[in-house]
């Protein structure tokens, strides 16, 4: 397979995404003051977000549909944590807000990716026929 086709199968562009999405937290981390509360949040949402792309890398190399849900369901539990902690970063004014918004912004478009991935590998058509993962 040449690194042309390569770069065009499913989940390359994601496994990119989650990796970029771990560096701009890393990044962000780093920025934040030396406060204790700044820190402490900062340190919460360093393992969450940089989980996500971790656990997304291990749903790819699943064995079955069923493996991979719940290795992906990993990843969005992941997300949830982390946009809470940059919520509280936000509202909590410790740090610069553009930063944080704009990861928001990825971590929602990473929650909604999640979840429609998981649902596609349970074989659920709609939110409607289904109440829970």
């Amino acid at each position: 397979m040449t690194e042309v086709s390569r770069t065009k199968l499913p989940g390359r562009d994601l496994t990119k995404r989650t990796r970029d999405f771990a560096l701009s937290i890393i990044r962000l981390y780093a920025a934040l003051p030396q406060t204790t509360v700044a820190q402490v949040i900062g340190k919460q949402l360093l393992r969450s977000g940089t989980s996500v792309g971790a656990n997304y890398r291990e749903a790819l190399r699943a064995r079955s549909k069923p493996e991979y849900a719940a290795k992906m369901n990993l990843g969005l539990m992941e997300l949830e944590e982390s946009m809470y902690w940059l919520e509280l970063l936000e509202e909590g004014q410790v740090s610069n807000g553009k930063a944080v918004s704009v990861l928001k912004v990825e971590n929602g478009e990473l929650l909604a990716i999640s979840v429609t991935l998981i649902k596609k590998a349970r074989g659920v058509a709609s939110a409607s026929q289904s109440s829970a993962f």
